[in-house]
């Protein structure tokens, strides 16, 4: 199957190659069903859609979840025959892309500057690129290039209007942008965007054998900043900050003291997995305690549980059961978090037989990302995992 590159920012149809929110999202939700039913008839019709225009592979609009490197992620993760040609072609469109970015922002870094979200996020960035080579395994010795500059974003801090903040600071506002109303940017915890996202591809690439210089400290580093940040609440629950102002960071008192919606993308599901993944990669059994009870006692928060008002991966019920899903099977057979999942399957179903899907395509705000939830987490034919590696959940 050919593989027709772009060289520009945009494609023909900008949604065409964006996994998030479009066809490459589609096709990995068809994938994943082929690989149950062995009927591949729609996914290769999907597949020549996909390739048959020009991906982007600009530094600028280039991401796991957007042009050449989303197509990479779902051929790869379907693993047809069929597929091989295209994936050879984009490996070597993939390092091109990611050695540019890197050195971006090794510059950026010399210069003591704060990074731009998009630089390093899972969603735009490198820690999405890294998730790729990681799920690809083409390409080790660029994967431990991406470890390297993580372990020292996590580590590096940097200077905003005289104070010293951590390395992942953002100059943006949370919108992604530069804004007036945001002069000092902003800290963010989550996994889509902040600092959640290089925690989980750092632990998950140690689990996978893939290990660099300073990987381990800057883990246990990453361990004691969000069990310092953890905010515990009066009916026992815990969470975490969505986002932190300059004032936050520095003065506690001024954090805010509600818990954000219980999202896989801000929330505290995508920071708790990000943190059991950390600590189960540095021994720190007090600290993975931590994160499950966290984890487990948002499943069960009626006042956080009532914040969520759509079924999506995002920032809806799937997302919510695809974190604890994977996270529970970190733990023991009897372990609490693994009691909640049924509970929790069944609001998401209960949703879902209420509510029409979104008329969006894509994994994250879409049905495709819905649908492949409830057809992953079915107890009587469960699926082989490994697609989740693009919300770094495993």
């Amino acid at each position: 199957m050919p593989l027709t590159p772009g060289t520009g920012g945009n494609t023909v149809n900008g949604l065409v190659h964006d996994l998030g929110r479009g066809l490459a999202g589609t096709l990995l939700h068809q994938a994943v069903l082929a690989q149950d039913s062995g009927q591949w008839d729609t996914v290769h019709t999907t597949a020549r859609t996909l390739v048959g225009q020009p991906a982007s592979v600009h530094p600028a609009g280039a991401s796991l979840y957007r042009g050449a490197p989303a197509v990479a992620y779902v051929l790869h993760a379907a693993d047809h025959p069929a597929y091989r040609s295209a994936l050879g072609d984009l490996d070597s469109v993939l390092a091109t892309l990611v050695r540019t970015r890197l050195a971006d922002a090794h510059r950026r870094m010399e210069a003591g500057r704060p990074p731009r979200m998009h630089e390093y996020d899972l969603i735009s960035g490198l820690t999405g690129l890294g998730a790729l080579l990681l799920r690809r395994g083409t390409h080790p010795g660029l994967l431990h290039d991406v470890l390297r500059y993580l372990v020292r974003l996590l580590q590096e801090p940097v200077t905003v209007h005289g104070e010293e903040v951590p390395g992942w600071w953002t100059s943006d506002s949370p919108s992604g942008r530069p804004d007036a109303a945001w002069p000092t940017g902003h800290g963010n915890l989550g996994m889509a965007h902040g600092v959640a996202g290089p925690i989980a591809l750092v632990a998950l690439s140690a689990r996978a054998g893939h290990s660099v210089a300073g990987q381990h400290q800057a883990l246990n580093h990453c361990c004691h900043l969000l069990e310092e940040r953890a905010q515990y609440r009066p009916n026992g629950a815990t969470a975490w900050p969505e986002t932190l102002t300059i004032g936050g960071w520095i003065d506690r008192s001024t954090m805010p003291r509600r818990p954000g919606r219980p999202s896989w993308c801000y929330g505290t599901p995508g920071i708790a997995r990000a943190l059991q993944l950390a600590a189960i990669a540095c021994s720190r059994a007090t600290t993975r305690r931590l994160a499950e009870d966290a984890l487990t006692t948002c499943a069960a928060d009626v006042e956080q549980l009532a914040r969520i008002d759509n079924a999506t991966v995002c920032h809806g019920w799937a997302g919510l059961c695809l974190a604890v899903d994977r996270a529970a099977a970190d733990t023991a057979p009897d372990s609490a978090l693994r009691r909640v999942l049924p509970r929790l399957r069944s609001r998401l179903a209960t949703h879902v037989a209420q509510h029409a899907l979104p008329r969006t395509a894509g994994v994250l705000t879409g049905g495709d990302g819905i649908l492949l939830t409830l057809h992953t987490l079915n107890p009587a034919r469960p699926v082989s995992t490994g697609w989740e590696t693009c919300l770094l959940l495993n």
